[in-house]
This record gives structure tokens, sequence and C-alpha cells, in this order.
């Protein structure tokens, strides 16, 4: 397992930065946001895309993942082959997409269904095409796919060389999915870990609960990371680990904050090597 860092947070740094930001925080690589306005970003990475891949191998570092832009949902959209193409060439073969949203009040789920997984359908013709892994994040509120039994939907079926599911356990806490039977259910297609931490809080409405959740800094929420981790480690997981960071914290306290939490995903990750 590699530990990697998504840039969409560092979207003002430059590739020397962000590699001199890998170096001091002990992370193997980069989930490298693909969006305007970022050093690589939807219009430039014909070019710029190997040539970051390439600058990262240099720099001993890895960028096995694109995050894409939030609407980039269908393969006929366009600059889609634009971009598969530049990361064939860079050797990079894994593309996280946007999210199919999902109103219960206006759309019928099962319809939504079939209409993502035809989506998924032309995915994956390109993606065998490319030679890259398009991958679906399981995202709370409101989003197809919200969490494994319902990313299932979407994803069974589908070559798992080509559609990949990319599996979120604080978005699991948030849906109330344990980890561990989620797991189970898209395990064929399991590519991608995102790690970031949640607290779920009681909140007051109308007389009785709901609830919201605070984003926090690794370890001080209610994701079991011991329990991910060992299940990582008993279906022989080896793919990138990915830190999110999206905790809101002053800007100036972000490198800092950023650091704590590769630093405490690297030691859950060497507690579960030594086994």
């Amino acid at each position: 397992m590699r530990l990697i860092f998504f840039t969409k947070l560092f979207k003002e740094k430059s590739l020397v930065e962000l590699a001199a930001f890998a170096h001091s925080a002990g992370l193997d690589g980069f989930d490298l946001c693909v969006r305007p306005g970022h050093v690589v970003n939807p219009e430039n990475a014909a070019i710029e895309l190997p040539s970051a891949a390439a600058f990262a191998k240099r720099e001993g570092l890895s960028i096995p993942m694109v995050t894409a832009n939030f609407d980039l949902l269908y393969p006929d959209q366009p600059g889609v082959e634009t971009l598969l193409d530049a990361m064939n060439r860079a050797d990079v073969r894994l593309l996280k997409l946007g999210y199919y949203p999902f109103d219960p009040l206006k759309q019928d789920y099962w319809a939504e269904v079939d209409r993502v997984r035809k989506a998924f359908d032309g995915w994956q013709k390109l993606g065998r095409k490319h030679g890259v892994r398009i991958c679906y994040h399981t995202h709370s509120h409101r989003c197809m796919g919200l969490n494994c039994a319902a990313l299932a939907h979407l994803i069974r079926g589908f070559d798992p060389a080509c559609i990949g599911a990319y599996i979120d356990p604080c978005h699991l806490v948030i849906e109330g999915e344990e980890f561990g039977v989620g797991l189970a259910m898209i395990r064929e297609h399991l590519c991608l870990v995102a790690l970031k931490d949640v607290l779920l809080v009681r909140r007051e409405k109308n007389g009785h609960g709901s609830v919201k959740h605070e984003m926090k800094l690794a370890g001080e929420g209610m994701v079991d990371w011991t329990g991910v981790f060992d299940e990582l480690r008993r279906v022989g997981f080896d793919g990138p680990l990915t830190v999110h960071c999206e905790f809101d914290v002053p800007k100036e306290r972000f490198e800092a904050t950023a650091r704590h939490d590769a630093a405490f995903f690297r030691s859950q990750l060497e507690r579960t090597r030594k086994g």
C-alpha cells in the first residue's frame, strides 16, 4: 500500500513545492487533482500530466491516480479521450470520476441505477482502450453509490480491470455501513481507499434529534482505523491510500495538520505491515 496525498487543497502549489511537501510528510506520491486552476488541468493535461509523472518519478515519488473535475461523469464528454490518452502515456492507471447526484423526491432510484450503469458501460470500453481503470468514490449525502452496498448496484458485473471501487471509511461511517461488510460487497473491484476522519454529532431538530458531521484530524473522529487497516491487510489490498485532509483549519495551520494526518496514517500502515 502506498500513502499518497490528495492535492485539491494545494491548488496554488507548484510540482516542486508538492514534492517538497511529500518528502517532508513521509508520503509516497500524489492523488493529483486535475481541475481548472491546478498545475495540471484539463486544458494542459495532454502535455503536463506525462511531464508531472516523469518529474515525480525523478523525485522518488509516484502519481498512481488522477482526480478529475466534479462534472466528469460521462464517457462522451469533451476532452475525455485526451485525458485518458495522457494518463496512458504518463502510466497513471486510476481515474476518479465526479459524482452522480440522487434526489429521492425527483428521481426514480432504479432508473438512475440503469442510467449510471449505461455510463459505466461506455467508461469500461474507454478504460480498456487506454489501459486506465475508472473509479467511483463512495460519497455520502445523496450521491449514487454513497456506500458500498449502493456502489455494488452500479458496478457489479463490470470488468474489475476497467471499473474500480474507491471506498471511503469516513463516508461509510456517515452512511452507517460497517467497513468490513462494505468491503466484502465490492472486494473484487477495490482499487483505492480514501483516508479522513469524521465525528457524528447529535443536532436538535423540532423537538427530537438529527445528525450532523464534523470533519476531524485523523484519530479524533469515529473511524476505527485499526479495523480498517486490518481488513485491508486481510484481503491483501496493495493499492493507493489517499490522504484527504478536508478538516476546517486556518490556512496557516493547514500544512502542519496535513503532516499530522500523514504521520497518523503512516503509523497505521507500519503497524499493519508488522502484523
